[in-house]
């Protein structure tokens, strides 16, 4: 298992400095500085998101949910929305980028206490309760957000616009000391905690002879997932179906349930994925088709064999 770690280290390796040095002309200080942030971006955004739903598909058992099925990424837009149609435009823009994102933070943590709360306090029913919950909460988010949309100015609806796709060629650079300190965190967080994550993914009733608190467990991934969301979807948008991805192909390399080997391997192959696809579609094919477009469409297929395969 270590060795295929290893081997995805080394391709991620390699993927890295495709990026930095393919089409590199000129001086080459500004070049690799340049292309180093956008780098540090999408490596983020990679570890944000694939421990987030390594974690997420753990405590509640199934390999096909994701924290969108939460309601995380309509929550966010329904912020957003709120937030310039309040405010104007203008006045958004013009408030400093990290107050925004950890606006966002504080937000999508504290709705993920109010709402999922009080669910998780009776075990895995209320946890299936819980997921049905998320789903009509984000056809509500999604619902009053084209209402706020609908209202807003035509000039100002373009502000939203821009923040309702992923864009992994322009991430938000000036984020990424705010972003790399609240990932830092909350791996950390989820690291010293991964072998309770092993417990936890036998379910509820063999965690609790074990000694494990499913019910304190679950509440905290919680909030990590929040905080992991929150900071990918700040840098680059909301990603629907790159976790699941990114977690599918990690359960098929690896095979394995302990969490110390899938969580590096989950990040390395989540950075193989966004590095390698943005230098292909950047280096090589320039931009003709968005890295998002192909990472949606791909996800949106391994969701239906999942659900094919879980049905069969």
């Amino acid at each position: 298992m270590h060795g295929r770690i290893a081997a995805l280290g080394c391709i991620l390796f390699a993927a890295c400095a495709a990026y930095l040095s393919i089409g590199a002309r000129g001086d080459w200080e500004f070049v690799l500085a340049f292309r180093a942030q956008k780098l540090g971006g999408l490596l983020l955004v990679a570890v944000a998101m694939s421990w987030a739903t390594l974690i997420f598909q753990t405590i509640t058992n199934n390999r096909i949910l994701t924290p969108s099925i939460m309601g995380f990424d309509a929550l966010y837009l329904l912020l957003l929305s709120a937030m310039v149609w309040g405010l104007g435009a203008q006045s958004y823009r013009a408030l400093p980028a990290q107050g925004l994102m950890a606006a966002n933070v504080v937000l999508l943590c504290g709705a993920a206490l109010v709402l999922f709360g009080a669910l998780l306090r009776s075990g895995r029913d209320d946890l299936m309760r819980m997921v049905l919950t998320g789903v009509v909460l984000s056809v509500l988010f999604r619902s009053i957000t084209a209402y706020l949309q609908r209202m807003i100015d035509p000039n100002e609806y373009a502000v939203i616009q821009a923040a309702s796709f992923a864009r992994f060629s322009a991430v938000a650079v000036d984020l990424l000391l705010l972003s790399a300190l609240l990932t830092l965190l909350a791996c950390a967080a989820i690291w010293q905690i991964r072998h309770r994550l092993d417990v936890l993914a036998l379910g509820p009733v063999l965690s609790t002879s074990l000694g494990e608190d499913p019910t304190r467990g679950q509440w905290r991934v919680l909030i990590l997932v929040a905080i992991l969301v929150s900071v990918s979807t700040a840098l680059v948008g909301p990603v629907t179906f790159f976790g699941l991805l990114v977690t599918s192909l990690t359960y098929q390399v690896m095979n394995t349930p302990r969490h110390a080997l899938l969580l590096p391997a989950a990040a390395l192959m989540g950075g193989i994925i966004l590095v390698g696809g943005q230098t292909v579609m950047e280096r090589l094919l320039g931009l003709a088709t968005p890295l998002s477009v192909v990472v949606e469409f791909l996800g949106g297929l391994v969701f239906l064999m999942l659900l094919l395969r879980r049905q069969r």
